[in-house]
């Protein structure tokens, strides 16, 4: 990680993965869902860098890639493309370009998920580690998104201080980060 990406607040890149938003044909719901959970969220300064893509692996892959390694992104989340259609590549072009999966964020994102609604079964969410930046798959819907970044919020921050990535502070009224060994606080 370059030492510009620690000074000054943290890049997180957030892609919307739709062809019909990419095209214009909609306007992009996930995207702007994921950026106001954070801006609830986070405590310490953040920037976003927003990204609309159309459902293309190739180019899921470039964006993801240039997020984590050019932009310096300490997290990039997406949203969408995660389902069994044939169009729904996101989390195939998030394994393209990761070093280390993360298994347990799908894992606890589909838990959650099913106890809302019993097709949470068909959706193949995944996360993963690309030199120090995380990479999380949401799935498309606002509401999903909020249940889904709720479970695996606390760890996000610890998470990225392992990778060598910034601080990141949540605000303990709305989600509490959990790092081994620190007291929470009320």
């Amino acid at each position: 990680m370059s030492s510009a990406t620690k000074i000054g607040p943290a890049r997180i890149g957030i892609v919307t993965v739709s062809d019909r938003a990419s095209a214009g044909i909609y306007p992009d719901e996930g995207g702007p869902a994921i950026a106001d959970y954070l801006m609830k969220a986070l405590a310490s300064p953040w920037q976003a860098l927003a990204r609309i893509v159309p459902d293309d692996r190739g180019v899921i892959a470039e964006t993801l890639t240039a997020l984590a390694d050019s932009e310096g992104c300490c997290l990039v989340v997406t949203t969408g493309g995660t389902g069994p259609a044939p169009r729904d590549v996101t989390p195939e072009a998030t394994e393209d370009v990761i070093e280390k999966p993360m298994p347990g964020f799908g894992e606890l994102m589909r838990q959650v998920s099913l106890a809302k609604v019993p097709t949470a079964i068909l959706s193949r969410q995944t996360a993963g580690i690309r030199g120090g930046c995380l990479i999380v798959n949401l799935p498309g819907r606002p509401r999903a998104i909020a249940e889904c970044l709720d479970a695996v919020m606390p760890a996000i921050p610890y998470c990225i201080d392992l990778i060598g990535g910034p601080r990141l502070e949540t605000d303990p009224a709305v989600i509490a980060a959990f790092r081994p060994g620190e007291k929470s606080k009320p």
